[in-house]
């Protein structure tokens, strides 16, 4: 986080705790009179520590270490009392925050120890109090705030790290499906590639006819691994849109003519003479509805129908594919537009995430609903220029 979004964090949580110039004042009026209490809160503090291993383990550099942090925390609390409560206070406690969580402090230990603090400031400000009782009400309430404001900051480090941490193993274990779905996408296509160098470097007598076709196999082979690589590219790699007013009938038809679907599946196209353009890029569009008619193919292998129904509503217009299939389990249509997810036996799972991708750059979304045993629909929405 940079200080500038840190401190409007701050700002936004001093307004959501009701700290004001007033709590400030109250706060800063007590500075002085607090002094001599610092050292004792501070030695209370480091040997309520000593007696409770999970604490006392962060610290590895023995009375050295202790002396030095001893020092800081004088620092810390005099700033506390201080102020000003500006962009730099803020970057100073959420740093504090962050020192914990990089010497592994366990962030309870700081709940708990924050709230030993606001104990002992709560005293010494009560023996120290000569005013009336309602002015020591309204600074404990004040104090309190601050100190509050400061386990709030202390808490946002510790989310922060905690974040990162996830969002280090959630790239992680992405590299490890990735790793594993193209192993199993490339062994095929090199075992056939290996069995076929087998064959032409140990045949005897190998007919050019035979010759032909293992190199012809070969050729395909390589063509199918070059496609499970460029799938991989242009998913990791997605350009950014050349946005437009685009014909939706005509990206659906071009989809199709590029991929056919087999005379055994009755295609009906509906759309609207007067459906007006989409906002969209074409090109990459045209690959959406290539995903989307490539799936409803295969969902229908021993044959059935496609229905490609276009309509517009409002500023919205939607292109609803439904085939007559064999349908997807409830249980696996929340997760079939995740990368590297599949249900078929063959191919990476990338048709219906790259789909999807494509769709949010270009302001548009998919939706996805089936019934096993009696088909599915996706429905591309797209807004209009």
């Amino acid at each position: 986080m940079n200080p500038s979004d840190l401190y409007r964090r701050y700002q936004e949580l001093q307004a959501y705790v009701g700290w004001c110039e007033d709590d400030s004042q109250r706060v800063q009026a007590i500075a002085e009179a607090m002094e001599p209490y610092l050292p004792l809160l501070i030695d209370d503090f480091y040997s309520e520590i000593d007696r409770h291993p999970g604490a006392h383990r962060v610290f590895t550099g023995g009375q050295e270490q202790v002396d030095r942090l001893k020092g800081s925390l004088l620092g810390w609390l005099r700033e506390l009392l201080h102020g000003p409560y500006d962009q730099e206070y803020a970057v100073r406690r959420w740093r504090v925050g962050m020192r914990h969580v990089e010497i592994g402090l366990d962030q309870v230990f700081t709940n708990v120890a924050l709230s030993r603090l606001r104990a002992g400031l709560t005293q010494a400000l009560g023996e120290t109090w000569q005013e009336d009782r309602q002015g020591l009400v309204e600074t404990i309430k004040s104090l309190n705030k601050l100190i509050d404001l400061d386990l709030a900051k202390i808490e946002d480090a510790y989310q922060a790290e905690y974040l990162a941490r996830q969002q280090r193993i959630e790239r992680l274990v992405a590299i490890g499906q990735v790793a594993g779905g193209v192993a199993h996408e490339l062994r095929n296509p090199l075992n056939v590639v290996q069995t076929s160098v087998y064959y032409l470097l140990n045949a005897r007598n190998a007919s050019p006819e035979k010759t032909a076709e293992h190199l012809r196999r070969i050729e395909g082979q390589v063509g199918v691994a070059n496609g499970i690589i460029t799938a991989l590219s242009n998913f990791a790699r997605l350009p950014v849109p050349a946005l437009g007013p685009i014909s939706i009938e005509q990206c659906v038809r071009e989809a199709l003519e590029l991929n056919p679907v087999g005379d055994a599946i009755q295609v009906n196209l509906e759309f609207p003479a007067n459906l007006p353009d989409a906002l969209g890029d074409f090109d990459q569009l045209r690959i959406v509805f290539a995903n989307l008619i490539r799936n409803a193919r295969d969902a229908m292998a021993s044959g059935g129908e496609l229905s490609i129904h276009g309509s517009a509503e409002g500023n919205n217009l939607e292109v609803a594919m439904t085939d007559t299939g064999v349908g997807i389990p409830l249980e696996n249509l929340n997760r079939i537009m995740e990368p590297l997810y599949s249900t078929k036996a063959k191919g990476l799972g990338l048709g219906l995430a790259l789909a999807r991708a494509i769709l949010e750059k270009n302001k548009g979304e998919l939706r996805a609903a089936s019934e096993p045993g009696r088909g599915s629909t996706f429905t591309v929405r797209l807004t209009r220029p």
